[in-house]
């Protein structure tokens, strides 16, 4: 075949999910210990007496990081962060973590200790162990790819296909933050490209700076559902922005959502900002990412559980999927929500 004929598909064509549906296909589960495999937030082992959750994910220098304004220390304790959310958001509990790097020549034994000490401060917050991973060179920037490893118990396991019509959507801290802390950082940089004699000007915006360059994961969350005995019917953490992970829920679970505005929490700092910025609040808690918060739903019977743990929000509800996915605005106008959060390619 002439190869000016062969078909090439853009993987810009399919997206991230759609590319690795795809792509795996055809790679059924043959083994029995496999209880869950790709399309979730983790796969879920057995491994005996508990099941074992692993979950992975890359960062790589200039798409989900800038060095410019990320301090070394603090990219490894997010790096770790973002890679836990995934294990809570099983409703597990992380253990190990294993660190592979690709770094070229222009970082020094001093940066990566920096690097390190974050991925050690973070290790010991979340109570996880280092134990292993790999290191190679790269003709370009930084690349990281971090496993994350948990246990849970059989039958307390939540996936996101598992949400229920008329189950409630609720949703932990507050969202949007972290995408303003972005936007803040992004004009802070090109203000100094422009003028480098110019020093950042961060002003008071500590919080929401902080939540992009130092997010937290929601073990508390975790530790709460167990004190009450709670099991949420399906969960996910926010990394993509709120619609994109209620469209996970809802796509998967072959479920339709209808999300209340003044239930969606936004934190005081967002609000303005957002505004500052000529941006609507509630489009940077649907689309903003990078929160790190727990979307999950329960059943109804469970909402005293629920009604007084704090920095738990309720709001939504699980409808039939003809109803589709929308928003009831605080004005009463009802809109589809549109999935804008990250795309990968």
């Amino acid at each position: 075949m002439d190869p000016a004929q062969e078909k090439r598909t853009d993987v810009n064509d399919l997206g991230e999910f759609g590319l690795i549906d795809h792509l795996t296909k055809n790679f059924p589960l043959l083994h029995e210990s496999s209880v869950k495999g790709i399309g979730d937030d983790a796969a879920i082992i057995d491994s005996g007496d508990l099941l074992t959750v692993v979950s992975t994910d890359m960062l790589i220098e200039g798409i989900h990081f800038d060095l410019m304004y990320s301090p070394l220390k603090h990219l490894g304790y997010k790096a770790v962060v973002v890679n836990v959310s995934d294990i809570y958001a099983m409703n597990a509990t992380p253990k190990q973590i294993t660190v592979s790097i690709a770094i070229s020549n222009r970082f020094s034994v001093e940066a990566l200790e920096e690097l390190y000490a974050g991925i050690d401060l973070a290790c010991k917050r979340y109570g996880v162990d280092l134990v292993g991973g790999d290191t190679t060179s790269s003709p370009k920037g930084m690349s990281m790819s971090i496993t994350a490893i948990g246990v849970v118990e059989k039958g307390k396991q939540v996936y996101r296909n598992t949400a229920k019509v008329g189950d409630l959507f609720c949703v932990t801290g507050d969202l949007g933050a972290a995408y303003l802390g972005l936007q803040i950082l992004e004009r802070e940089k090109q203000i100094y490209l422009e003028n480098p004699g110019v020093k950042p000007d961060l002003g008071d915006q500590n919080y929401l700076v902080g939540r992009q360059l130092k997010p937290e994961a929601r073990r508390d969350i975790i530790m709460e559902f167990a004190k009450v005995d709670l099991l949420p019917t399906s969960m996910i953490d926010i990394s993509d922005g709120l619609a994109s992970e209620v469209y996970h829920i809802c796509s998967q679970s072959g479920v339709g959502a209808f999300v209340e505005e003044s239930g969606v929490p936004i934190h005081p700092d967002t609000e303005v900002q957002a505004i500052d910025f000529k941006i609507d609040p509630i489009t940077c808690a649907l689309s903003g990412g990078e929160d790190y918060e727990l979307l999950f739903t329960i059943d109804p019977k469970d909402v005293d559980k629920v009604k007084f743990m704090p920095g738990i929000y309720i709001m939504g509800e699980v409808v039939p999927k003809k109803d589709g996915i929308k928003l009831h605005t605080k004005g009463g106008n009802i809109h589809p929500i549109t999935a804008q959060g990250w795309n990968h390619f």
